[in-house]
């Protein structure tokens, strides 16, 4: 039976999941369709362009997400609560290392050369936003980066091997111990 979706909105992460599941490749139509209950013509009505519509809307969506609640807050927040509120968001968005970062999968995959934009940029605001707070924090801006970018591999290396060793205490163990190297600068 196919399932009543009255917004593109509500739409968005049911496709999502799929691609997070299967990869961009992995996910025929015919899959996302099953996955979703949704009918072909539903998809085809909220995504005209097929499944590259699909994932530039999941994307943006992702970088929506990303915007409201880690990179303006980083940005614009008093560091050390913009940082606490980082690492509390990153677990929570992650469903605490059972979701997989699309963004970086997309990035592994052969959608990395479709994307590669926005899949920069995604990676460039997170390190440029958590850098500007530790720099707001007094901390250089050549320690602030470094810090930065060793701070977003070990999240996203963080995802990857939870879901490899099948375990979730992992993302856990890794955002305290991410958590814990930050607060000796913050």
């Amino acid at each position: 039976m196919t399932r009543t979706v009255f917004e593109k909105s509500d739409v968005i992460p049911l496709v999502a999941e799929v691609f997070r599941e299967l990869g961009y490749e992995g996910a025929s139509l015919s899959k996302i369709t099953a996955r979703t209950r949704l009918s072909k013509g539903s998809l085809y009505y909220f995504f005209p362009g097929g499944k590259d519509e699909m994932a530039a809307e999941i994307l943006a969506h992702i970088d929506q997400w990303f915007i409201k609640n880690i990179y303006e807050p980083l940005e614009k927040n008093e560091p050390k609560a913009a940082i606490d509120h980082m690492w509390q968001e990153v677990d929570t968005y992650f469903k605490s290392g059972q979701r997989i970062c699309l963004i970086g999968a997309f990035a592994l995959d052969e959608t990395r050369d479709r994307f590669a934009a926005v899949i920069r940029q995604y990676f460039v605001r997170w390190i440029e936003a958590f850098s500007a707070a530790l720099v707001r924090a007094g901390i250089s801006k050549e320690t602030a980066d470094q810090i930065s970018e060793e701070t977003i591999a070990g999240i996203q290396g963080g995802l990857i091997l939870s879901r490899a060793l099948h375990d979730e205490s992992f993302f856990a163990r890794t955002l305290e111990n991410l958590s814990k190297r930050v607060s000796t600068y913050v």
